[in-house]
């Protein structure tokens, strides 16, 4: 008897092999904005912690106009009278989880024109009625607040315990971890906190009825696909290298995760505990994040290379292969050197300065968000920056930008010159800050405003928040000056000047977008008016051709005599083109006399060295 063989199609076993490859290559990850955009840089109230929240999350359930939307009045009404929340604080948060929000720019421009048309508070109020967020992702938003929380074990032994991340750091780690020291930045931190808060948010999800008597979720109960939507704030991921980015939902319906997260069609629900383990399982760090940007991110070109206090500069971007919201640009110890650049590889990303000094930094394109650390005696001039412009643990730094709002914490002896349409948030550690109105422009700046959607009012860069340690501080009866103790001054008219932008560009603005406030426009005024009255008097001297030359050398050298005591001699001299341009590392010639294709440079850094621009 012969026995037929039994031919295997080898592509059969190759389809095999591949979905098993498949199935181990599936990852979620915590996306980056949430945490870098959304929680709040200071330990948070006690009223959001796990206690409340699980209160709050029954309470939404089972009230009318709070789910699956839930609106400004009802939050207000949760917030000041459940959890005894000042309006202000409740405002910033609801504020903040919507700006974190995919709003089309039309749409955002068109609420800030209802806005500012509003000439009381009950007008505001309802407008601000109108806005509704997705109730489980807002009570997720509340939840990781708890990312700047500070426990006393951590500040002891400088980790959670027991902590997922019990290995021995790698050196690649511990480059990470020294360049963010800010969890916000820090995709470790945010793993970290995912991987021990999981059970706790996916607890917030589960409906009230299969909570027990001590509100606790059942042996039991099931997550709804609907609430596991709502995940998709949070996380996401990808199957198989190279594959799309997905809302973290649709991974858990179908392929390789589906039998693991226990997905049943018929109930459209996940069991609970299988869930937490399926994504527990396959959680990883963001391949997009910051770990992932200093180990393999695309260096930013520079038009020279030099020794000394440029080699120790550290650019780079993931622009070029990360998804809209996980692109960032992270610039580190630019020293003595003037850098600006207006490109598509900004526009839309998140950028970091990180431990720069004695820098002149113009990034004029419109931005997602900015974060200026550890920073000192430095100027920023920014696009339009969408969301947050943060300024951490800064000293003697002046920020110009627009923004939609403007975060300043543990500085000291920093001026900020902004336009925004949320009050300023000032976090503990503050001194001596200064709060200008925006005073500069360039070519396509009222452009590039309309593409990330911000107006020229409402603007209130002059009525910020101050934020003591468990909410906000008291509010002050009169105006601040600085001396009595309050943490800012507004900027007195009598110091102010207007900030040229030295580059050429293409585009229509010519004026400061939105005009000046009417103190500081009559300071200008009247010192041009001072200008005239001097020239005037110089031309009824009637001076010699000798007393003539004296008098402009005495007036030129007490010119130079001011600008090296002021510093200013070096943000000039360091804009004087460099005699040679050079080949960028992206293939892109470095055009050093122009911001418009992205690579200005000048040549002296103040040290005798040349200037770069990237």
């Amino acid at each position: 008897m012969v026995i037929p063989f039994l031919a295997i199609d080898p592509r059969s076993r190759e389809g095999d092999d591949r979905e098993d490859m498949e199935a181990d290559s599936v990852s979620v990850w915590p996306r980056m904005e949430p945490f870098l955009l959304g929680a709040l840089q200071l330990a948070p109230t006690s009223k959001l912690s796990l206690h409340y929240l699980r209160k709050m999350a029954v309470y939404v359930r089972t009230r009318d106009g709070c789910f699956p939307a839930l609106g400004w009045s009802m939050w207000r009404h949760i917030a000041c009278g459940k959890l005894q929340l000042p309006e202000d604080l409740a405002w910033l948060y609801f504020e903040t989880f919507d700006l974190l929000l995919g709003h089309a720019p039309e749409e955002r421009l068109e609420r800030a024109e209802s806005m500012s048309q509003c000439a009381s508070k009950s007008e505001l109020d309802q407008e601000r009625a109108k806005l509704s967020v997705d109730t489980l992702q807002f009570l997720l938003f509340l939840y990781i607040q708890q990312l700047n929380r500070v426990s006393l074990r951590t500040s002891l032994i400088g980790e959670e315990w027991p902590s997922h991340r019990a290995r021995s750091p790698s050196p690649s780690d511990r480059e990470t971890k020294a360049n963010s020291q800010n969890k916000n930045w820090d995709d470790q931190a945010h793993l970290s906190f995912v991987q021990s808060h999981l059970a706790d948010m996916l607890e917030l999800l589960v409906e009230p009825a299969q909570l027990s008597d001590s509100g606790q979720p059942q042996r039991d109960s099931q997550i709804s696909l609907e609430a596991a939507r709502s995940l998709g704030l949070l996380l996401e991921g990808s199957v198989g290298y190279g594959k799309g980015v997905q809302p973290v939902h649709r991974l858990l319906t179908k392929g390789p995760l589906q039998t693991q997260s226990g997905y049943s069609i018929l109930s459209r629900s996940f069991p609970l505990h299988k869930l937490l383990s399926c994504l527990q399982q396959n959680l990883a760090l963001n391949p997009f994040g910051m770990t992932a940007c200093l180990r393999s991110g695309k260096k930013l070109a520079w038009a020279q290379q030099v020794e000394g206090a440029m080699k120790r500069a550290k650019i780079a971007r993931n622009t070029h292969m990360a998804p809209p919201g996980s692109k960032m640009v992270l610039m580190s110890q630019v020293i003595k050197q003037t850098l600006a650049k207006t490109s598509d590889k900004l526009t839309g990303a998140n950028i970091k300065i990180h431990r720069c000094s004695e820098a002149f930094i113009y990034l004029l394109s419109p931005l997602r968000s900015v974060s200026v650390d550890k920073c000192r005696d430095s100027t920023v001039v920014l696009g339009p920056v969408q969301t947050s412009v943060h300024v951490h643990s800064c000293q003697n730094v002046r920020v110009v930008c627009v923004t939609g709002r403007m975060v300043i914490g543990a500085s000291s002896r920093c001026t900020v010159h902004t336009l925004t349409p949320t009050c300023p948030l000032l976090l503990p550690g503050n001194s001596d800050i200064t709060l200008g109105p925006f005073h500069t422009f360039y070519p396509s700046l009222e452009d590039h405003m309309a593409s990330v959607g911000l107006a020229v009012v409402p603007n209130v860069w002059d009525q910020p928040l101050v934020l003591g340690t468990d909410g906000l501080a008291s509010p002050l009866l009169g105006p601040p000056s600085g001396s009595d103790g309050t943490c800012y001054r507004l900027l007195p008219p009598s110091e102010f000047h207007t900030l040229a932008v030295p580059f050429q560009m293409e585009g229509d603005t010519c004026e400061v977008p939105g005009g000046l406030p009417s103190a500081y426009q009559a300071a200008l005024r009247e010192r041009q008016r001072r200008i005239q009255s001097w020239q005037k008097t110089v031309m009824e001297a009637r001076l010699n051709k000798e007393q003539k030359q004296q008098f402009q050398e005495l007036v030129e050298a007490k010119f130079h005599e001011w600008l090296l005591e002021t510093g200013h001699r070096r943000e000039l001299d360091s804009l004087i083109p460099p005699a040679v341009t050079s080949k960028g590392s992206d293939g892109a010639a470095a055009d050093s006399s122009r911001a418009k294709d992205g690579r200005a440079g000048r040549p002296d850094g103040g040290d005798g060295q040349p200037a770069a621009a990237y």
